[in-house]
C-alpha cells in the first residue's frame, strides 16, 4: 500500500472531492482524519472507510478560523505522533452563473480570498509539525484553467491560480525541509457538481469532455488515485508544481 503508517488530514473530508480523495488514502494505508463544518456528513464518509476496513477520524472545524484549524493539527499530531499529507478542498463560497459584467466585488473576490486564506491557514498549521519531523506532503486543488465563457465562473479561476502562486512560494520555503507541495490540476469534475447546480451538469461534462484531448473528464475515482500517487514516495521528486490530471484540456 502506498501510503501504509502515513498520518492524512483532509479539509473537506465529507465532500465529493474530499471524500473521493479520504477513500483512496484510507485505501492505500492512510490514516485518514476528515475535517469539516457538518459532522454528520463527516460520519457518512468515515463509516464508508471503516466498512472498507480503514482507519478515519472525524473532527468539525472551521478550515477558515485560523485557532480552529491550528488546534486540530495539534490535536492530530499529539495523537498520531506525526501529519504527513494534507489536502484542502472546502468550498470557497464562489458564486458561479453570473457574468463578471453583473457581479459585485465581493462575489468576485470572496473565492479569492476564502481560497488563499483558508489553504494559507492549512498548509502552516501542516507545515509547523513537519518541518521537525524533515518530511511531508502538502496537497492543495486547483491550478491554472482555461477560461469558460459559457458558464460565467466569477473569481473561481482567479481563486485557483492565486492558490497555485501561493502554494510555489510554500514549495520554495519547505522544501530544504524535505516537504512537497504539489497541486492537482482538473478541469473539472462533473460527478463533483453540487445539486444547487443540476441543471447544468449534463451541459457542464459535455463541455469538458470536448474540450479534451481524450474525450473524457476526470472521475472522482481519478482524482483520489491521483491525490494517493502525489503523496506517496512515488512523486518524490514533486514539487512546486501541478499535477495535470486535465485528461488534455491544460497542455503543458
Amino acid at each position: 500500500m502506498l501510503l501504509e503508517g502515513r498520518n492524512a488530514i483532509v479539509y473537506g473530508g465529507a465532500g465529493a472531492i474530499g471524500g473521493a480523495v479520504a477513500r483512496a488514502f484510507a485505501r492505500e494505508g492512510a490514516h485518514v482524519f476528515l475535517a469539516g463544518r457538518t459532522q454528520a456528513t463527516l460520519d457518512a464518509v468515515a463509516d464508508d472507510i471503516h466498512g472498507a476496513g480503514g482507519t478515519a477520524d472525524v473532527a468539525v472545524v472551521d478550515a477558515l478560523d485560523a485557532e480552529q484549524v491550528a488546534a486540530h493539527a495539534d490535536a492530530v499530531a499529539d495523537q498520531a505522533g506525526s501529519i504527513d499529507v494534507t489536502l484542502n478542498v472546502i468550498s470557497h463560497g464562489d458564486v458561479q452563473g453570473t457574468p463578471l459584467v453583473d457581479m459585485t466585488a465581493a462575489d468576485v473576490e470572496q473565492p479569492v480570498v476564502n481560497g488563499l486564506r483558508t489553504n494559507f491557514l492549512t498548509a502552516q498549521a501542516a507545515a509547523r509539525h513537519m518541518i521537525p519531523q524533515g518530511s511531508g506532503v502538502i496537497l492543495a486543488f486547483g491550478g491554472y484553467g482555461d477560461p469558460m465563457p459559457d458558464f460565467n465562473l466569477g473569481g473561481l479561476q482567479a481563486g485557483f491560480q492565486a492558490i497555485d502562486a501561493l502554494f510555489r512560494q510554500f514549495a520554495a520555503e519547505l522544501g530544504p525541509h524535505g516537504i512537497r507541495v504539489v497541486t492537482l490540476q482538473t478541469a473539472g469534475v462533473p460527478e463533483s457538481i453540487p445539486d444547487q447546480y443540476a441543471d447544468l451538469r449534463d451541459t457542464i461534462a459535455e463541455d469538458t469532455e470536448r474540450r479534451t484531448l481524450l474525450g473524457r473528464a476526470a472521475t472522482l475515482a481519478d482524482v483520489g488515485n491521483a491525490a494517493v500517487f502525489a503523496a506517496s514516495d512515488w512523486a518524490r521528486t514533486m514539487t512546486a508544481t501541478s499535477l495535470n490530471i486535465t485528461c488534455g484540456t491544460e497542455v503543458s
